[in-house]
């Protein structure tokens, strides 16, 4: 099944010099720290702000991130990071991060968070309210 979808934020990066190894490439961990400042970026466009985001009673943790390089990004590279809704379930969501430099696809990230309770950190159901943030986000069949 062929699905459309939209970025709920694209965010740029410029490569900072010390984000780089000793071959003149992002390390590869930077790559999980642009995907986590744009997953921020996600929150602010869909419910203002972090702060916001927490006062619906919820937070989401990182249970698998999973990355696919494709092109090298180097020094002063300009970036963007597009994060897309993969999936929405009853306690977890999907992101798919794409960077791309100059439209060029150069990684693919997809993290899934789930959901917890703030004080406890256990798995919970997020309210309507906060699924319906998310929901026009989702892929649609094409």
């Amino acid at each position: 099944m062929v699905t459309e979808r939209r970025a709920i934020t694209e965010m740029p990066v410029r490569v900072r010099y010390h984000e780089c190894d000793a071959q003149g490439v992002v390390f590869n961990a930077h790559y999980l720290s642009y995907a986590d400042m744009a997953s921020f970026e996600v929150e602010k466009a869909l419910f203002g702000s972090h702060r916001e985001f927490l006062a619906t009673g919820l937070d989401v943790v990182v249970a698998e991130s999973n990355l696919r390089y494709r092109l090298p990004c180097r020094f002063d590279d300009e970036l963007v990071v597009s994060a897309y809704l993969g999936h929405l379930g009853t306690t977890s969501l999907v992101f798919d991060y794409e960077i791309r430099r100059d439209g060029q696809l150069t990684t693919e990230i997809r993290t899934r968070y789930v959901f917890v309770d703030p004080a406890t950190l256990r798995p919970t159901p997020p309210p309507d309210e906060v699924l319906a943030r998310y929901t026009p986000f989702l892929p649609q069949p094409v």
